[in-house]
């Protein structure tokens, strides 16, 4: 039967502590209830922001960076501290032509701790070297297909072989007719560990967030489309490239607002999906047991370095709820 438990928007409650808390947990399945216990809420850890995007957990700082893309800054956020700004710009330093001048987007980190940003404004895949404690300039990862920019890079994943996947939809431009826009496809590309460009996937006309099995046999894909709201999966094979593209799951019709978008991977196989009511879970065979409620539209969530915590960006909040460690 069908459960649904829903807290209440209180933002002067008693729960955790005192803490801001909003939303709830919509358990469509009893499986929930081995990652998120009954009692758990949803944190708000911060707030103000345009649009916040992209966390990443930095074992090195012990907090969560995250950006605000229109305002083009990226924050870091944590326990000690609470919120602090921690770059600025974040995605446009005129680096490439663009009337839009978006912030950065995705984030993640490589197997050296350095830190690569999905840059909107500046059409390329940056990096900021380690250590994250010191400010460093930015160095280009990767901002050509075949000598044309790309529109705006804005999520990015590593394999564990060192290929870096990434999306290109066209969110940082005007959009399609955008006379700066010099490719085609709004594309899914691979940059091999040897430096070489490859485009993977066109069949997504607004690709975005996108994750691996643990495996890393199964490749995720978001489309962020009113019209189609969906994940696909892909067969990954072991030279890297794709096949056998699917749905996962289709949300076009689900009444809650928000569009499919980013996503991450727990290492028992949940997928963790932002999109309509704010992150979704399925199991590896998609099936969908419940919905992490935020009650704003949600970009993008990350966990922790233990997996007791998910971070999630939701509109105007940075918020948390914690998870049953594996």
């Amino acid at each position: 039967m069908k459960q649904l438990f829903l807290y209440c928007f209180c933002l002067f409650s008693g729960l955790a502590l005192g803490q801001q808390t909003l939303g709830g947990v919509e358990r469509l399945d009893e499986e929930i209830n081995r990652l998120i216990a009954e009692d758990t809420v949803v944190e708000i850890l911060a707030d103000g922001f345009n649009w916040s995007e992209g966390p990443v957990w930095v074992p090195e700082l012990q907090a969560v960076l995250f950006t605000d893309v229109p305002e083009n800054k990226l924050f870091q956020w944590d326990e000690k501290n609470g919120l602090q700004l921690y770059r600025s710009p974040s995605g446009y330093t005129g680096y490439a032509p663009n009337e839009k001048k978006a912030g950065g987007n995705g984030l993640i980190l490589d197997g050296a701790g350095n830190l690569l940003i999905a840059q909107h404004g500046d059409r390329r895949i940056a990096r900021i070297s380690a250590p994250l404690s010191s400010q460093k300039a930015f160095e280009t990862v990767v901002d050509r297909f075949e000598n044309k920019r790309f529109h705006s890079p804005n999520d990015l994943i590593l394999s564990e072989s060192g290929d870096l996947y990434f999306t290109d939809p066209p969110y940082g431009l005007k959009g399609d007719d955008d006379p700066l826009r010099e490719l085609e496809h709004n594309g899914l590309y691979r940059l091999t560990k040897a430096g070489k460009v490859e485009l993977l996937y066109t069949g997504l006309n607004r690709p975005n967030g996108l994750a691996f099995s643990p495996d890393e046999k199964t490749l995720y894909v978001a489309n962020s489309d009113p019209k189609r709201n969906l994940w696909l999966a892909f067969d990954v094979a072991e030279n890297g490239t794709l096949s056998n593209d699917r749905v996962f799951f289709d949300a076009t019709g689900l009444p809650q607002p928000g569009l499919a978008d980013g996503m991450k991977v727990h290492s028992k196989g949940y997928v963790f999906a932002t999109g309509p009511g704010g992150v979704l879970v399925f199991t590896a065979e998609g099936k969908h047991i419940g919905t992490i409620l935020t009650e704003e539209r949600t970009a993008n969530c990350t966990f922790n370095e233990d997996e007791s915590a998910l971070y999630m960006t939701s509109d105007r909040y940075l918020t948390r709820i914690k998870l049953k460690r594996p």
